[in-house]
């Protein structure tokens, strides 16, 4: 078996992060999200590994590399645009060959890896298989629709009146019979070859396409508010380690300082991870909070935040929830009565409490 990563795409929910940086390497407990899914197509035994990418493909090879550091043989394929999952199958048609394989959304992160899917499927040999889960809003997914025997009955890609709440998980399982399928697809309303489709096609033409809701932990961390929490949930299962140097400071609860991390004069409330050559000066760093490596905290207090390298925040009080780009300083704003001074990116999110 082979696998097939997609670490293309704009990332337009998570910017102005990604307009400077691939959304499948911004970090969850200091490591990027791509990378966890990387490790599970390791532990599930595959070794050949296809990773399909578009503009930020530098930044992505030189991050993973040739897949060695997760025991992987990674091929890059190029998607000019982003024209579909099931186009990205299309142009993996020569790495793929005849094999079966795992495609796997490259910002998707699921808690206890793929392995039991994979080797199920493997035992049972179904022509595909996809994976469900329950959400609240299911417009924003591909939605699935079953037979009361639990078959499935249909597919719709992002649809305005889903079937049901049941929405596909960013794993899915193919033998070579999608390829057929993906080579009949024409483009549907969003201009897309949709993987839906394609399954559709296997299902309409009497193949054997199989289901299974999970019930633990996914996440699309295509938005801030679905990172904050992949931050959370890893950093809940942390190991703490003191690598650096803490003096005069206060670890509660599970807190990792990095090799080269240095906390002076300061308070950590874990879970919560310091991240290699960073300094914390002065401040309260509270749970559920990742800052990234060579970063500076001094005089300020932050938690249920992700800080990405070489950011600095000083005098600031107080920061929450929040996603703080690379190399981003935060510095009190001059005392000038009600004024606002602001450098905003495109599509920033700004909020501000005025008080009265």
């Amino acid at each position: 078996m082979k696998a097939l990563v997609l670490a293309g795409g704009s990332g337009t929910r998570l910017r102005p992060i990604t307009h400077t940086s691939a959304k499948q390497l911004v970090p969850v407990a200091n490591k990027p999200v791509l990378f966890y899914g990387l490790e599970a197509i390791a532990a599930a035994g595959i070794r050949e590994l296809g990773i399909v990418v578009g503009d930020t493909h530098a930044e992505i090879e030189a991050a993973v590399g040739d897949g060695s550091a997760f025991g992987l043989e990674v091929t890059y394929l190029r998607q000019e645009a982003p024209l579909g999952l099931a186009h990205a199958v299309l142009i993996a048609r020569d790495f793929l060959g005849d094999d079966d394989f795992v495609m796997y959304l490259g910002d998707n992160f699921i808690v206890g890896g793929i392995s039991d899917i994979v080797s199920g499927f493997m035992a049972k040999k179904p022509d595909a298989q996809i994976m469900l889960t329950r959400v609240g809003d299911p417009r924003q997914f591909g939605v699935a629709e079953l037979h009361p025997d639990g078959g499935v009955k249909s597919l719709e890609e992002k649809p305005q009146h889903p079937k049901s709440d049941l929405a596909l998980v960013g794993v899915y399982l193919f033998t070579a019979a999608v390829h057929e399928a993906v080579a009949e697809l024409k483009p549907s309303w969003r201009g897309e070859l949709e993987i839906t489709d394609a399954i559709q096609w296997l299902i309409d033409r009497g193949y054997h396409v199989e289901s299974t809701t999970i019930t633990g932990y996914w996440k699309d961390t295509g938005n801030v508010e679905d990172m904050l929490e992949v931050n959370r949930l890893v950093l809940e299962s942390m190991e703490p380690a003191v690598q650096g140097e803490s003096l005069d400071s206060e670890l509660i609860g599970r807190v990792r300082l990095e090799p080269g991390a240095r906390v002076e004069r300061s308070r950590i409330v874990g879970p919560a991870v310091i991240g290699a050559g960073a300094r914390v000066a002065d401040s309260y760093v509270g749970p559920f909070t990742s800052i990234g490596a060579d970063c500076v905290i001094a005089d300020s207090e932050i938690e249920y935040s992700i800080v990405l390298p070489r950011a600095s925040i000083e005098g600031v009080r107080r920061i929450e929830a929040s996603l703080i780009g690379h190399d981003v300083q935060v510095t009190p704003a001059p005392n000038t009565p009600r004024a606002h001074r602001l450098v905003l990116g495109d599509h920033s999110k700004v909020q501000i409490h005025d008080r009265t």
